[in-house]
């Protein structure tokens, strides 16, 4: 009895030290995750104090530096940062995700899933959430060259001498950010992670140095002094608005980079850290401008001492290249989501990390997004000038954002439908008057943001409509696989003792390569397997529901395999979990025969002359089907056939 009760007592003590470690492993790894979402995902809108207060009081504006202007525009700059920010995407979009991925697209995603029966809405959905993507490219675009531009334009504060060097510097920052992006998220938020909490802390510290000379400034926490500036100003303070959104506009990066360090992380950081610093600094170039009105040119580096420009330029500097991350992160999981999902050429994906598999690097991605961000430095030279094109898209991929979690919100949580439609009503009309105040912009710059949005918004769909043409022509000439089986055992065909895999995106066809083989070899082999593909519209599929297997005849299976959106889809490790299942297949060893169409333009019923030079681009350009489902080069055949597109 006593040694029962002492060996209940041992286990008793050996979960518990188990469980704690399992806690403490589990409380480690949230603050290495909280300190790497501080370098990779908050960099965009942790620098908006560079230019967004400079902005406001900017001579576009002809916005006067009165106290009662101060602190009505710090009262916008202080709710915008909670209702948006705060309460939209922190509190509310964190929660809307797609099994643990966010952004636009995984939006998108569940919203199509759970609207199968409901073309309508689906077709809808799809035109918004393709819509917030592109848009979400040309952001992607702007970000860092006005993120850097305004950074590196503090050394002309420090001495008019380096005015010439500023567009130079900018661009080598640039290449260089581009060129890590290949070492991964994980290595690099590690690395920008405390540079970022140091820039934090710093703009916290020159705000309270400055708050002290002007306390009075706190009253802006008061939403009344945003209401007063808008009556004593009417036309001009509407325009202002698109100053102040400036503040905001790292929000849906925040979103889309979401999958990559989950949303308890994001969470602590904005509430606990960065909010706070924020405000604080935006409190104290608001409280410069009360006590030295002249400093409205740059109030960022104006608040600081003349030997502490020189250091916050530098600092400023490593903490926008790391701004420009969460954007080009961003890029890369929406790009993988849209190539999942159909919406885009196959693209190689690398993946950067053995414990987070939301980390990922696309390299055709990052040089197209280098080359972009260098023609906009190249094209817009300053800052301010920048500052006039950006905002625009970023807005308007607000709106859709806001739209999508409406109908998530309305049809699939339990909120009531009244509650839905006060909250995020609120949202749009912040988000609508945002809008309208940037307007002005699409003449000065924002067409840009504007124009490279409608390109890969047309890039998207025409490769979408472009691949169902394509798979339309394709089953014109199929032969029924239940009849080809039934021929094949009749028929004295050869037999070669091997196992062969074939593609097939038709499970009722026989595949092309297959009929390919058999023409010209004059062969089958004695073990066939018919494989298709599926993407789900969820992240992941778990590892009892990869596989279906069907047995068809003696030694013809078809399997199916289920990959989600967000994962690698490598075909051998799905095959290897044939054997769990009781069909002995070593796809290590197999071949795997693949159809490689080339397309030969018929300018007839089909694309306009330019979309269907550009589906063939695409299609002759995208990565190879061996390449994209990780296929052992060794083990591959390739028959080609001419498609009349």
């Amino acid at each position: 009895m006593v040694q029962k009760m002492l060996l209940t007592k041992i286990q008793l003590l050996r979960s518990r030290m188990i469980e704690n470690i399992n806690n403490k492993n589990e409380h480690k790894n949230f603050k290495i995750l909280t300190l790497s979402a501080l370098g990779v995902v908050f960099g965009d809108i942790g620098t908006s104090p560079l230019y967004a207060i400079k902005e406001a009081f900017s001579p576009n504006h002809f916005l006067t530096v009165t106290p009662d202007n101060i602190l009505g525009i710090l009262s916008l700059v202080v709710w915008a940062l909670i209702v948006i920010v705060t309460i939209k995407y922190v509190v509310i979009m964190l929660r809307a995700d797609n099994h643990g991925e966010g952004g636009v697209v995984a939006l998108m995603a569940r919203l199509m899933e759970k609207s199968k029966d409901n073309s309508k809405k689906k077709y809808v959905v799809l035109i918004l959430g393709l819509l917030g993507a592109s848009l979400f490219y040309g952001d992607g675009v702007i970000t860092p060259a006005i993120s850097v531009l305004s950074a590196v334009e503090g050394l002309e504060i420090a001495t008019p001498a380096f005015k010439n060097y500023v567009i130079p510097i900018t661009l080598v920052i640039i290449t260089a950010l581009f060129i890590v992006q290949k070492y991964g998220t994980s290595k690099i938020g590690i690395f920008f992670g405390p540079i970022v909490g140091v820039w934090f802390l710093t703009i916290a510290c020159v705000g309270i140095n400055n708050i002290c000379g002007a306390p009075n400034i706190l009253k802006a926490l008061s939403p009344h002094y945003g209401v007063l500036f808008f009556l004593n100003n009417l036309k001009i303070g509407f325009f202002s608005l698109s100053a102040v959104f400036l503040t905001v506009t790292g929000a849906e990066a925040l979103y889309a980079d979401m999958g990559h360090f989950g949303s308890k992380p994001i969470r602590f950081a904005w509430l606990y850290f960065v909010l706070p610093c924020l405000l604080l600094n935006y409190f104290g170039q608001g409280a410069l401008l009360l006590v030295t009105p002249e400093a409205a040119n740059n109030p960022f580096y104006l608040s600081l001492p003349n030997w502490g420009v020189i250091p916050m330029v530098i600092l400023a500097t490593m903490a926008t290249v790391i701004a420009s991350q969460a954007l080009i992160t961003g890029a890369f999981s929406v790009t993988r989501e849209l190539i999942q999902l159909g919406f885009c050429p196959r693209l190689s994906i690398k993946h950067t990390s053995h414990s987070q598999f939301g980390q990922i690097y696309i390299p055709f991605i990052n040089w197209l997004l280098w080359l972009s961000v260098i023609a906009v430095v190249l094209g817009f030279k300053t800052s301010s000038n920048l500052a006039n094109a950006y905002g625009i898209a970023v807005i308007i991929t607000m709106i859709l954002t806001t739209l999508l979690a409406f109908s998530l919100v309305s049809s699939e949580w339990n909120w009531k439908f009244r509650t839905a439609v006060l909250v995020f009503s609120s949202f749009l009309t912040i988000e609508l008057l945002f809008l309208a105040s940037n307007f002005r912009k699409v003449l000065e710059g924002g067409w840009f943001s504007l124009l490279f949005g409608c390109i890969v918004f047309a890039t998207l769909a025409t490769w979408k409509h472009g691949r169902e043409r394509l798979t339309k022509i394709l089953a014109s000439s199929d032969i029924p696989l239940k009849s080809f089986i039934e021929m094949i055992q009749k028929e004295e065909i050869p037999r070669v003792d091997h196992t062969a895999v074939f593609f097939t995106s038709n499970t009722l066809s026989a595949p092309n390569a297959l009929l390919h083989n058999l023409k010209h070899n004059f062969v089958l082999h004695k073990k066939m397997v018919f494989i298709t593909i599926y993407f789900q519209s969820v992240p992941r599929i778990p590892l009892e529901e990869r596989l279906k297997i069907e047995p068809l005849a003696d030694q013809i299976h078809q399997i199916k395999i289920y990959f989600g959106f967000m994962e690698d889809p490598d075909v051998v490790a799905a095959l290897e979990l044939c054997n769990q299942q009781g069909f002995k297949l070593n796809p290590r060893i197999a071949s795997y025969f693949l159809s490689r169409e080339i397309l030969i333009p018929s300018n007839v019923n089909g694309l306009s002359g330019l979309r269907e030079q550009l589906f063939e681009f695409m299609f002759r350009n995208s990565t190879s089907v061996a390449r994209y489902f990780n296929l052992p080069p060794s083990r591959v055949v390739e028959l080609g056939s001419r498609v009349v597109f």
